[in-house]
């Protein structure tokens, strides 16, 4: 099975970074992404998370999205067979124009070993 690469939401890496809680599902997220330790894919539009990051500009994705300014995420999940969405937002967990794609909370990297601290 290939491992799952992380389209990070902007939004949970912001409450990460704003958060008072190291032990906050987002802080633990971003602290894995800055630690390389699992794949996650970026826009090429933010070069500076892109240090342990696969960066993609990808084409842009065409299918139906509940939230217009969220096109961008789409187009890098459909970028990668293996990429798996990860925010807070409630609309894009609800409305995945690709619901054979696992979307997941920034709680759920932890209890799948994708976040966290070492």
């Amino acid at each position: 099975m290939t491992a799952a690469r992380l389209v990070i939401d902007t939004n949970v890496v912001v409450s990460g970074l704003i958060t008072a809680d190291p032990r906050a599902a987002t802080a633990q997220v971003l602290d894995g992404m800055l630690a390389a330790r699992f794949p996650y894919l970026v826009s090429a539009e933010l070069p500076q998370l892109a240090l342990n990051a696969a960066v993609r500009e990808p084409p842009p994705f065409l299918g139906h999205v509940p939230d217009a300014g969220d096109r961008h995420l789409w187009a890098l999940v459909a970028s990668d067979r293996a990429a798996v969405l990860v925010t807070g937002d409630g609309a894009l967990r609800r409305g995945s124009p690709e619901p054979e794609r696992v979307v997941v909370r920034p709680g759920g990297c932890r209890c799948r070993g994708w976040g966290g601290r070492e």
